[in-house]
């Protein structure tokens, strides 16, 4: 026999079926609300997190941003409190529910900040699936600013490729087709990642239409043949090569001059070199070196929003400590 408890969900429920199919969704909202109390006071974190997704996705769906939003950040808080670690299904929903909101209401970044930090279980940064899958929503809504930021951590190098041809063949100028590849490759030497780095360097240099058909290495651009060699002495570990190399390329270097900077933090990290100065940031050197060459290409007012949650969410400037 039911308890009183079981029959009141079970009418709050009808009545929630009820005024979704007459689109009464403010109604419903609040019924996902009650429900919410209840299945938390009974610690029926299943049913409380499969009712909050569903109903989540269905008021996203219907353009009900605000309510639909609030049952999306009540599905993290329930994860956390539930204890439940990451896993591929809840990041796939996770990214569902953040790609169905739209980019104008905050409490998207709200939403992408607690998203990240319940993935910090066993990485720092956050889960890399969660990183990729949020960088693909990015990347589909043309912000390669942020889908960058995610790209850097999803440990996905050759789907980031992709997404630097595509950025530099509709953005980039010819003559930086080099400078795209390069600034990816140092960037995931300072983060201490030369699986990445390899990845999205040989998967751009075989896919990009501009470099495919050169038969290279050797490459017709001197800084495509500088990454190159660069991460064959990263792999060697070979410091002679190291130093040979910037010394080779000086005049190359020297028309982006921020990759100094990340020479010097490469120089220190794989091969011992103590840094010139100690009293550089190292974020903020790699802060702006992505917009210098792409130039404003996300003109969005998110941009603001998301530097709020940039201590939260470490995915905006890198942490190379």
């Amino acid at each position: 026999m039911a308890t009183r408890s079981e029959r009141g969900v079970t009418r709050v429920l009808d009545k929630l079926e009820a005024s979704v199919k007459s689109g009464q969704y403010y109604e419903a909202h609040q019924m996902y609300r009650t429900l919410y109390f209840r299945y938390l006071s009974q610690k029926k974190y299943e049913d409380l997190l499969n009712l909050l997704y569903k109903g989540s996705t269905l008021l996203l769906e219907h353009d009900q941003q605000g309510s639909g939003a609030d049952l999306a950040l009540l599905v993290i808080e329930v994860l956390l409190k539930a204890e439940i670690k990451p896993s591929d299904e809840w990041i796939e929903k996770l990214a569902k529910l953040f790609q169905l909101m739209n980019s104008s209401i905050p409490e998207r970044e709200t939403f992408l900040a607690n998203a990240v930090k319940w993935s910090m279980d066993s990485n720092k940064r956050g889960h890399p699936l969660l990183h990729k899958k949020i960088a693909e929503v990015y990347w589909h809504e043309n912000k390669y600013t942020f889908a960058h930021r995610h790209f850097l951590h999803s440990g996905d190098g050759m789907t980031y490729a992709r997404m630097l041809i595509e950025l530099h063949t509709n953005k980039g100028q010819k003559n930086e087709i080099d400078l795209f590849i390069t600034q990816a490759v140092l960037q995931f030497l300072c983060l201490r990642n030369l699986q990445m780095a390899s990845e999205t360097f040989d998967k751009y240099a075989e896919l990009h239409p501009g470099i495919k058909n050169t038969k290279g290495p050797p490459y017709p651009y001197p800084l495509l043949n500088f990454s190159w060699f660069l991460l064959r002495a990263v792999e060697e570990k070979d410091k002679a090569q190291f130093k040979i190399l910037k010394a080779s390329y000086l005049l190359h270097l020297k028309r982006e001059p921020n990759y100094f900077d990340y020479l010097d933090k490469i120089g220190c990290i794989w091969f011992g070199i103590p840094l010139p100065g100690s009293d550089r940031d190292a974020n903020s050197m790699l802060g702006g070196l992505f917009k210098t060459i792409i130039g404003d290409v996300d003109s969005s007012d998110e941009e603001g929003v998301y530097e709020k949650n940039s201590a939260t969410v470490t995915a905006s400037a890198p942490d190379l400590d």
